[in-house]
């Protein structure tokens, strides 16, 4: 997640009401409906493509080892340096918080019902500081409020430590930025929508993020067609 490169926000399209499971007919649908005014711009180049085929596979949610291994070994033929491998796969590896992102405001709710408190409380001194050293007034993480509401405010409640260390690691790749800003957003949008995740919140925030940065149609329904492809998880020896 980034701290300083999150693109400015924008209006948000009419996309179609999900329920109950996502299938990739329904992603692809809520994609189409935010590529309804984007231009087509340019296919992924060959680097940019074997990345994003490394990362659907390096996923905790494919952990295909051996297409991940062939998918370094292409990257790196096509001219990635370690350190850009390495920064796409810290990425990747991120994608372990969606287990916060799904259940950190219920556990709040839950918590705050049992000890009769209001779950909106005002934040203490320490909660303040950390609430503005990490979020502030940065755009990105009102995309991720837009996506997730009530995540942020729930998380720092239950947890500052957790907060404050979920913060530092996913904005390391961020940070490090050795991978273009709008790669790192495609490589995301890619993981969020494998057969075997079909996370909308993030696949989402991710889209409107690459969008800004300027990936085109074209580009980004081949990220989405890579991420169809991912194989299912067979289980790591």
């Amino acid at each position: 997640m980034t701290e300083s490169e999150g693109p400015p926000d924008s209006a948000r399209p009419s996309v179609p009401s999900i329920r109950d499971e996502v299938s990739l007919d329904q992603l692809r649908a809520v994609a189409d409906a935010y590529l309804n005014d984007v231009g087509d711009g340019e296919p992924l180049d060959p680097l940019t493509r074997a990345l994003v085929e490394l990362a659907v596979r390096a996923s905790v949610t494919t952990m295909d080892i051996v297409g991940a291994e062939r998918y370094m070994q292409e990257a790196l033929d096509l001219g990635a340096t370690a350190d850009q491998v390495h920064e796409v796969l810290m990425l990747v590896s991120g994608l372990g918080v969606h287990t916060l992102f799904a259940t950190a405001e219920h556990l709040h709710a839950l918590t705050s019902e049992r000890h009769n408190e209001q779950a909106n409380s005002a934040l203490d001194a320490d909660q303040r500081l950390l609430w503005e050293r990490y979020v502030g007034s940065d755009p990105y993480r009102q995309r991720l409020e837009d996506e997730l509401p009530g995540f942020l405010a729930a998380l720092i409640r239950i947890s500052p430590e957790g907060f404050a260390a979920f913060c530092e690691y996913c904005g390391l790749p961020w940070k490090t930025k050795n991978v273009r800003a709008v790669t790192k957003e495609l490589i995301a949008l890619a993981v969020d929508a494998t057969p075997t995740h079909r996370f909308l919140p993030g696949m989402k925030l991710h889209l409107r993020n690459a969008i800004e940065l300027g990936a085109g149609r074209i580009a980004i329904l081949e990220v989405l067609l890579i991420a169809s492809h991912a194989p299912p998880h067979r289980g790591v020896r």
